[in-house]
């Protein structure tokens, strides 16, 4: 059973348009470019309203190659263990800016430094501009002298299926691969042909239509069933320790159980978290209600261990 406050901010992020005073939701039609515009437009406003970043948390701007990215750093930390992150935003908006304070929860729960880092976003540049930029920035810290198995990935949303291509990726090139990653709500399946993304469309809070013209800005002129672009097509054999994390009732949620499911069943070490009830990225709220605090408390354990 939700928590109360579980219960309030979903129903309130369920309704958000009425804070607009629109009696139904907006119709948008994402395949126009002007949506995305006024989209990364969104994100970024919300980032500043909500951006605040805990106490003890150092920001530093780093340039990789021409790619913006940041050390977001606890105090007193070294650079000896780091989390690579990979913000979501459907693979067409997301800067650190956005992601900054998100990633500060996570750095601040498990004392541990992260890189957040900007890649290139579609539909401008589609695949595999962003999978390219995720190669270069994991080869940085490589070349940083950081061990690999001192690394771990988290991504959301379409960072965290970007997370997971990009561990495919570095396996195929026979790259040492980090010690674990986290993905949670997850985007493992641009073809879009799970279950959820029909029967909980009307409960998800991502407006409907939206993932698979995200999917077509994405891929561009390949297949979005492509292993990269889509994990869950990919042999997934070799891969590290795995924590996938989804709501309930998100369209995402299939992406993550089939995932999980496969990755399992060809050997890999794979703990699979669905949260009861929940929205997509919940675990990013902490700590506005005890759902979103347990499962970022989770993460950063897991990360720890």
């Amino acid at each position: 059973m939700l928590s109360l406050r579980g219960r309030i901010f979903k129903c309130l992020l369920q309704n958000r348009h009425l804070f607009s005073f629109k009696f139904k939701k907006e119709i948008i039609d994402w395949n126009k470019y002007e949506s995305i515009l006024n989209f990364r437009k969104q994100v970024e406003e919300g980032a500043g309203k909500f951006g605040k970043l805990p106490e003890g948390i150092s920001v530093v701007p780093v340039n990789i190659d021409g790619l913006y990215a940041e050390w977001i750093l606890p105090a007193q930390s070294t650079k000896d263990k780091i989390m690579l992150y990979f913000h979501g935003g459907g693979y067409v908006s997301g800067t650190c800016n956005s992601h900054r304070s998100i990633t500060a929860k996570f750095v601040k729960g498990s004392n541990i430094g992260a890189l957040l880092f900007e890649y290139r976003l579609a539909p401008e540049q589609p695949y595999p501009a962003a999978l390219e930029d995720s190669l270069a920035a994991y080869h940085w810290l490589l070349e940083q002298g950081i061990d690999p198995l001192k690394i771990v990935f988290l991504g959301d949303s379409a960072g965290g299926g970007l997370c997971l291509a990009t561990l495919l990726a570095l396996r195929d090139q026979g790259t040492p691969l980090p010690a674990a990653a986290v993905a949670y709500s997850p985007v493992t399946d641009y073809k879009c042909t799970g279950d959820s993304y029909r029967t909980k469309a009307k409960v998800c809070l991502s407006p409907e239509g939206m993932a698979p013209a995200l999917a077509k800005h994405y891929a561009g002129d390949k297949d979005p069933g492509l292993p990269y672009i889509s994990p869950l097509y990919g042999d997934l054999h070799g891969l590290p320790p795995l924590l996938i994390c989804a709501g309930e009732d998100e369209t995402l949620c299939d992406d993550a159980v089939r995932f999980a499911a496969k990755a399992k069943d060809a050997g890999v070490d794979v703990t699979l978290r669905i949260g009861k009830g929940m929205f997509h990225c919940y675990p990013a709220m902490a700590p506005l209600f005890p759902e979103a605090t347990q499962a970022k408390n989770e993460i950063c354990s897991f990360i720890n261990k």
